[in-house]
């Protein structure tokens, strides 16, 4: 079974999708793994969110995957990591413009996957 060709190429030229410097490799190294999109749908859905409301709302991650994985979506431009000097100190992560153009994407992938599962 083979998927036809349409104008969109996944992979910038003939070789495995797998080398270097493959874009579709790129983007899966910035939302890839099993944190990154809950936290993106969390913060899409709920806005400006706290840290502890995030590991609330995000059942089973741990503080260290929490952590990591917000520095890492900080690091991309995915999201934006505000800290107000109040006591106690807050933060607050949200999205950033920059991610408007990736939740078209993950809407996307969201209904192939509905779709998948039937």
């Amino acid at each position: 079974m083979s998927a036809s060709k349409n104008s969109t190429s996944l992979c910038s030229g003939s070789i495995c999708p797998c080398q270097d410097k493959c874009p579709l490799s790129a983007a899966l190294e910035i939302i890839g793994g099993k944190w990154k999109i809950p936290i993106l749908c969390s913060l899409y859905n709920d806005g400006p969110t706290r840290y502890n409301a995030l590991r609330k709302k995000i059942r089973g991650i741990t503080n260290t995957m929490l952590a990591s994985s917000l520095k890492e979506l900080e690091a991309d431009g995915l999201i934006l990591r505000t800290q107000y000097n109040e006591m106690p100190l807050r933060v607050e992560y949200e999205l950033t413009p920059n991610t408007n153009s990736l939740l078209p994407i993950l809407g996307s992938l969201s209904a192939w996957g509905k779709n998948a599962s039937k």
